[in-house]
């Protein structure tokens, strides 16, 4: 963790739950709440939230990006710690919202405020909070990983999520070929450079299939997305699901003894 932010414990949580899992993976977002009030953790969702802004930024439309920012700064002016499930968001918010106002003081502070707050999910629960053992527990499952981009070269997140998989009663971790290889997705890559992100995908697919393990967790519904739809397509059996997902199920599989 980084000794000049200010540490997370003891504080209430605001989750900024990304475009992808509002639209398409609210399950997530409820894995999420389920395990920070599991852990006694006050969570609240700011209702005027929207997007973080990245896919503009990404574009170079700076400007609307901007905008998109604005809101987000406003929807969490009151937020003691943002947590987001995702490290492509949590990327954006920690690196690119100062560079964004960097001739604007008045937001420049806002977004070097709001980059000092956030935390990835896993990041949060690891080096914000000190937990990997949430007491959940699984049927025997032999996970492997498939680290985000974003959250992996951005954020350095990789051992977080082996950790709090590996303190699940039951689980037993199993090391992918390219875990750390990019899945294709990319955001606007994968829409922009189709055929480039179809090889990508078609290496990724290659190396789960030879994983020795029944599930691929991730941290970004964004690569789990694209993963997904590559396994489905090629009628393979294993998916890949989020981190927080994972824990939720095994929490609930503790609780019922």
């Amino acid at each position: 963790m980084d000794d000049l932010r200010p540490s997370p414990r003891y504080k209430p949580v605001s989750l900024f739950v990304t475009c992808i899992i509002d639209t398409i993976y609210p399950k997530t977002g409820v894995s999420v709440v389920e395990i920070l009030e599991h852990l006694g953790i006050q969570v609240s969702f700011p209702m005027a939230q929207t997007c973080c802004g990245q896919p503009a930024f990404n574009a170079g439309f700076w400007n609307d990006s901007r905008a998109v920012a604005r809101q987000f700064l406003t929807a969490f002016a009151d937020a003691e710690v943002i947590v987001t499930p995702s490290g492509s968001c949590a990327t954006m918010v920690r690196h690119y919202y100062p560079q964004l106002f960097k001739d604007d003081p008045e937001w420049y502070e806002r977004a070097s405020w709001a980059s000092n707050i956030t935390w990835e999910f896993t990041e949060y629960l690891v080096d914000g909070l000190g937990i990997t053992d949430i007491g959940a527990a699984l049927p025997p499952t032999q996970v492997a990983f498939h680290d985000a981009c974003h959250g992996l070269r951005g954020l350095g997140l990789k051992d977080q999520v082996r950790q709090l998989a590996a303190a699940i009663d039951g689980v037993t971790l199993a090391e992918m070929q390219g875990a750390d290889q990019c899945c294709g997705f990319g955001g606007l890559f994968s829409v922009k450079m189709p055929e480039v992100s179809g090889a990508m995908l078609k290496d990724k697919i290659a190396h789960i299939d030879a994983a020795e393990a029944e599930v691929i967790v991730t941290g970004d519904c964004s690569c789990m997305t694209q993963i997904n739809g590559g396994l489905s397509r090629h009628e393979r059996s294993k998916r890949a699901i989020h981190i927080a997902d994972l824990l939720a199920r095994g929490l609930e599989n503790a609780k019922r003894g």
